[in-house]
C-alpha cells in the first residue's frame, strides 16, 4: 500500500519557476488589440526615407492629408473637403481632432489587418498627429493607392490597369 500522499504531485523545489499568474481580463483585452495584424509597412517617424510622402504638406496643414485619407477609406462617400474642413475646425475646438485621427488609423487597420503599434490609435494622433497621417499616406501608398488622386482618381486609376491588353494579343480573328 501506498503513503497517503503518493497520489498528489511532488513537493515544489527551491529554484523551480512557478507558473505566472493568470492574466485579468483587460490585460487580455489589450494584448488582443496590440498583437493581433500584419506590421505597418513603414515605421511612424519614417517620414523622411521616402520622397514621395507628403511630409510638407502633412505639416503645415494636417487636414488636407486627413481628407484624403479619409476619402479613400470611406470609399469616396467622405469628400475630401468635407474632412479637411471637419478636422481644421476641430483644431481649435481643444485640439479634439485628434479623435477623427484615431478613428480613421482605426478604419485603415481594420481594413488590411494591421497591427495597432506602436502604441493605441487615440495615443498617436493626439501626441504625435503628423507622424501618424504620414505613415497612413505612406500605408495606402505602399498598397497600391495613393490618397492624393482622391476616390474617383483611385477608380479610373484601376480601370485603366484593368482596360490595357497584354502586349502581343488582340481581338482579331
Amino acid at each position: 500500500m501506498g503513503s497517503p500522499n503518493s497520489s498528489s504531485s511532488p513537493p515544489p523545489v527551491a529554484g523551480d519557476p512557478s507558473p505566472p499568474p493568470p492574466a485579468t481580463s483587460a490585460e487580455n483585452h489589450h494584448r488582443e488589440h496590440l498583437d493581433i495584424g500584419k506590421p505597418w509597412t513603414t515605421g511612424l517617424f519614417d517620414c523622411g526615407r521616402n520622397e514621395t510622402t507628403n511630409v510638407t504638406l502633412t505639416t503645415c496643414c494636417p487636414c488636407v492629408t486627413f481628407g484624403q485619407i479619409a476619402e479613400i477609406l470611406d470609399e469616396g462617400n467622405t469628400r475630401c473637403t468635407v474632412a479637411s474642413l471637419m478636422y481644421a475646425l476641430l483644431v481649435p475646438a481643444l485640439c479634439t481632432c485628434w479623435i477623427l485621427g484615431a478613428n480613421n488609423r482605426q478604419q485603415l487597420r481594420q481594413k488590411y489587418n494591421l497591427v495597432q503599434a506602436p502604441a493605441e490609435d487615440c495615443i498617436l494622433h493626439f501626441f504625435c498627429p503628423c507622424c501618424a497621417l504620414c505613415q497612413e499616406f505612406r500605408e495606402l501608398q505602399n498598397r497600391g493607392i495613393d490618397p492624393s488622386l482622391g476616390w474617383m482618381g483611385y477608380l479610373a486609376q484601376q480601370q485603366e490597369t484593368k482596360t490595357v491588353p497584354p502586349d502581343g494579343q488582340s481581338m482579331d480573328k
